[in-house]
């Protein structure tokens, strides 16, 4: 026996129907195949770096400008090897050019975590991208402003009649990165919280059980990307310490996990 054709039509319709409400479904669980999720990682990896790419090609322009800006509180330097100036030229386009596609890598780092979420819950990566961005960059700032003088006047506080400061660029650019760039991924922290609280991965308990060691351990990062004086480390430490407060009250009083 076989069905009209209206109702074959009809029959396939609801099927499709179905499947479509079936792949809403899927997608609004958070539920997606292993592969999936390793050509979505790839894709978003090849996008980023191509970001860098183009921010470093528009950073190019204005290397000397910022060579200047970064080299102004020790003003004159020296390289001590024949391409020491090219690869050190060329590793602060690069960083610069990471730093203009920022916006654009924290978009497909948010965006890769989206299918974990519910369809509510994707609503805040309008949120999430500018906020990564400005703490991204307030950490920078912090650390390039307020806490690398201090280090650098610790630091070249040693020379005498005798032994004099004499930065190389090489040198000088890589303790630039290694005190700036760590602050800028700290003060990502109450975003972090966040997310992983909205997953379920953390709780206002955990978080609250644990906040003297995340105390602690706030004083000690601080003596080790400082000098001795006690005034800087304690400046390092109660920054790590409110971001971690007010990851801890959004995920308590907000999101009520």
């Amino acid at each position: 026996m076989t069905l009209p054709e209206d109702k074959l039509q009809k029959t396939s319709d609801e099927n499709s129907v179905e499947e479509k409400n079936s792949e809403d479904e899927q997608l609004d669980d958070g539920s997606m195949p292993l592969t999936s999720h390793l050509e979505e990682l790839r894709s978003r990896i090849i996008k980023s770096l191509l970001s860098i790419v183009v921010g470093s090609c528009i950073s190019y322009f204005f290397l000397d400008e910022i060579t200047k800006f970064l080299t102004a509180p020790v003003g004159k330097l020296y390289y001590m090897q024949p391409g020491e100036a090219f690869f050190t030229y060329l590793k602060i386009d690069i960083v610069t050019g990471f730093l203009i596609a920022l916006p654009v890598i924290f978009f497909h780092i948010w965006k890769f975590f989206l299918p974990a979420l519910t369809k509510s819950e994707r609503a805040v990566l309008g949120i999430l991208v500018p906020s990564s961005v400005i703490l991204f960059f307030a950490g920078l700032a912090f650390s390039f402003f307020l806490i690398m003088p201090v280090a650098l006047k610790f630091f070249m506080g040693f020379s005498t009649d005798n032994l004099q400061t004499m930065f190389s660029f090489q040198n000088y650019f890589d303790f630039v990165i290694m005190f700036a760039l760590p602050f800028g991924f700290v003060f990502e922290l109450p975003l972090v919280i966040i997310v992983l609280g909205q997953l379920g991965i953390l709780t206002s308990e955990f978080l609250g059980k644990y906040r003297r060691i995340v105390f602690f351990l706030s004083f000690v990062i601080g003596a080790l990307v400082t000098t001795p004086d006690v005034i800087t480390q304690i400046a390092v430490a109660i920054p790590v310490m409110m971001l971690y407060e007010v990851g801890y009250l959004v995920v308590k009083y907000v999101l009520k996990k």
